[in-house]
């Protein structure tokens, strides 16, 4: 395949649509057209081009997107729908890669696909395949990265920060994947220019593969004078009530978290991935020395 030289993204301003920006950036690969929103007022440097747009207007998009050779979305979870029109226009448009904005959990794992929280992305999935199905020279790829880890680490997600009561997901031994933003960003510059290997599939990365007890050993042993007492949290429970709350109408962040936490934590959703891409990237794994070095910096 002709390589890829003019890439457009999409919500490039967000916590992860930022580091996938800085590094198609700074890899010196790429021609960087940024889409935002005509009410966005995000601040890019001087050196790329930015582009207004429209994104319920697919003859917009069309006019915004010509010339570009992928587009990479990272829109919000919120904002999945806007992906539709964003897809046909990139068709339109002659685009040949378009990376949708999927970086999430094992979605390929049937008990994670059949989570509430994860259907627009399966849904868009539909929409995708059928348009390269449909039109040959028009391709994608989905990236997988599990939680992202140094977001999370920051957040408390994984561990109580402040010590006291820390939430430890279905006694917090199950083995996951999870992977740093600079490391998604890296997936994003590396899938782009190995087109031929990442063409309409799924791609899998991960820094390292730990679980929450890996990491509270870990904090304990870097910050001896805080003191965490653990809880139990049953996933299944909170799917029940991630389940109740969607069903009300109450899609909220509780909820989703729910969801989410089940996807990653629990048996059987494909939290641990058991084949990655990293070698074809050359993404390498994280040490423990890595680890403890960002569970330290966010302690």
């Amino acid at each position: 395949m002709e390589a890829i030289r003019n890439v457009a993204i999409a919500g490039a301003s967000g916590a992860l649509g930022s580091p996938i920006f800085q590094a198609l950036l700074n890899s010196g690969h790429f021609n960087l057209t940024v889409l935002t929103r005509h009410s966005s007022e995000a601040q890019f440097p001087y050196s790329v081009k930015i582009i207004r747009v429209d994104y319920s207007s697919i003859s917009e998009l069309t006019q915004a997107l010509t010339g570009q050779d992928a587009v990479v979305s990272v829109l919000t979870t919120s904002a999945m729908e806007t992906q539709i029109p964003l897809i046909e226009a990139a068709v339109d448009a002659g685009v040949r890669r378009f990376l949708p904005s999927e970086f999430c959990a094992n979605i390929g794992n049937p008990k994670a696909a059949s989570l509430p929280v994860y259907h627009s992305k399966v849904q868009l999935h539909d929409v995708i395949r059928q348009k390269a199905d449909e039109n040959p020279n028009f391709t994608y790829s989905l990236i997988r990265n599990g939680p992202f880890l140094d977001w999370s680490l920051a957040f408390g997600f994984f561990l109580n920060l402040k010590g006291g009561e820390t939430s430890l997901y279905d006694g917090g031994d199950r083995p996951f994947s999870t992977t740093t933003l600079a490391t998604i960003g890296q997936a994003v510059v590396e899938v782009l220019r190995n087109l031929h290997e990442t063409k309409n599939r799924a791609v899998l990365i991960q820094d390292l593969i730990t679980t929450q007890n890996e990491m509270l050993a870990v904090a304990r042993s870097v910050k001896p004078e805080i003191i965490w007492t653990p809880k139990n949290v049953s996933t299944a429970e909170m799917e029940t009530m991630a389940q109740q709350k969607y069903a009300s109408g109450s899609m909220d962040l509780v909820a989703s978290v729910g969801f989410f936490c089940r996807s990653v934590f629990a048996e059987g959703y494909g939290g641990e991935f058991k084949k990655v891409d990293n070698d074809l990237l050359g993404i390498p794994l994280m040490s423990k020395a890595d680890l403890e070095a960002l569970i330290k910096s966010a302690l």
